[in-house]
């Protein structure tokens, strides 16, 4: 009888049970042994150095970017600072030629009438000539063309080259703002020339109005008021422009209505009376000093010139400069310098006398305003009947005393 063979794998319970053991292959606690593919050198070397190379790469990007960005801003701040700096030069430069362009006018006004020193006008011609030179060199440097702001380029190697480009343009954009600053300061140190220069030619033409009205006081009222105007308005200017060449040129134009009012003048009275009438109008003047007399004669006036009367008129206002016009008949001139013509020429001057003293007497007739003037050539001494006494009457004393104190 054969014996049952065992099953060659029991259950584990099984075998637990019949007290067996199972036990594996071998006793080492690793895992079994794998196996590994091996990856070739140079391929482990070229993905280092492609992982290499894209750092690189991409620093280089960065540092471009970085150093463009720079550079840009640098750029950016020197161009405003040449665009703030090119309208400062362009506003010292129009100021400039303003100044020498009213130079001009100053110094090509012609035969000026008044005469102004040499040396002040060669000073004037030499600032005019050195702005006119600042003026162009500033216009020349202003001209200069500004850079434009570009655009960014993408990769590094043109950002290289931009921002190598952006420094070299920020260098030439600070030597530009130098020079403009330098074109500034030239612009406006010239025209300081000029004003002083100019305003003084103005001031010393100013200054000549005063004798010069003086040396033709035949000349009419009105002439010499504009002379006297035209003066305080060129003695006033304090800078060269415009209106500094207007003041002067209206300064020379008054000084030559004078001449030209005074030729006049002293043609109206040519004749045999010329010498009389010359000495009388001064002798007026004398009485009545810094009032405007103007004279006019005719062989009649208010009525009297012939037959031995003689006659006079006067017309004043009382606005300022104080000036009247007395008109005188010839016959005044024929019997000078007789007392009576010069108590009559004193009643006149009485009432051109009275713009310096309004108020000191009742102009509101006719009667008390010869009066006043009758008043007044007897508190002057003229004691003639023809002072208005024989016209008139005698004035009353209060009239005389108040008369006095006009003078």
């Amino acid at each position: 009888m054969t014996e049952p063979s065992r099953p060659r794998t029991a259950p584990r319970q099984a075998l637990f049970a019949s007290g067996g053991h199972d036990l594996p292959a071998t006793f080492s606690a690793e895992p079994p042994p794998s196996r590994r593919r091996h990856v070739p050198r140079g391929v482990v070397f070229g993905v280092l150095g492609g992982v290499a190379v894209i750092a690189t790469l991409s620093i280089a990007q960065l540092t471009a970017n970085v150093g463009y960005d720079e550079a840009a801003e640098g750029f950016d701040d020197a161009l405003r600072t040449a665009r703030a700096h090119q309208t400062q030069t362009e506003h010292a430069t129009a100021a400039l030629i303003e100044k020498t362009d009213a130079g001009h006018v100053i110094l090509d006004t012609g035969s000026p009438a008044i005469v102004v020193p040499d040396d002040a006008v060669a000073a004037l011609a030499s600032a005019v000539d050195d702005g006119e030179g600042a003026g162009a060199a500033a216009e020349d440097v202003v001209a200069t063309e500004l850079p434009p702001s570009g655009d960014k380029p993408t990769w590094f190697w043109e950002l290289y080259g931009a921002t190598a480009e952006l420094g070299a343009q920020q260098q030439d954009l600070d030597r530009l703002v130098a020079d403009l600053d330098d074109q500034t300061q030239n612009a406006q140190d010239t025209a300081r020339r000029v004003d002083e220069t100019g305003t003084a030619v103005l001031k010393a033409a100013a200054a000549a109005a005063a004798p010069f009205e003086a040396a033709h006081i035949s000349a009419r009222n009105d002439a010499v008021i504009a002379l006297r105007r035209a003066a305080a308005d060129a003695a006033a200017v304090a800078s060269v422009d415009d209106s500094a060449a207007t003041a002067y040129a209206a300064l020379q134009t008054a000084a030559g209505q004078v001449v030209a009012t005074e030729a006049e003048e002293l043609a109206e009275k040519e004749g045999p009376l010329r010498a009389a009438r010359i000495e009388i109008e001064a002798f007026a003047r004398s009485l009545a000093p810094g009032v405007l007399l103007e004279f006019d004669w005719s062989p009649q006036v208010n009525g009297a010139g012939f037959d031995g009367s003689m006659g006079g008129y006067t017309t004043w206002w009382w606005d300022d400069p104080g000036r009247a016009t007395i008109e005188l008949s010839n016959s005044v001139a024929e019997q000078w310098p007789a007392e009576r013509s010069k108590a009559l020429v004193a009643h006149e001057v009485g009432h051109a006398i009275s713009v310096k003293c309004q108020g000191m007497y009742d102009a509101s007739t006719q009667d008390s305003i010869e009066k006043w003037a009758t008043a007044w050539a007897i508190s002057m001494g003229f004691t003639d009947d023809a002072n208005g006494v024989w016209a008139y009457g005698y004035p009353p004393q209060d009239y005389i005393d108040a008369a006095a104190g006009c003078r």
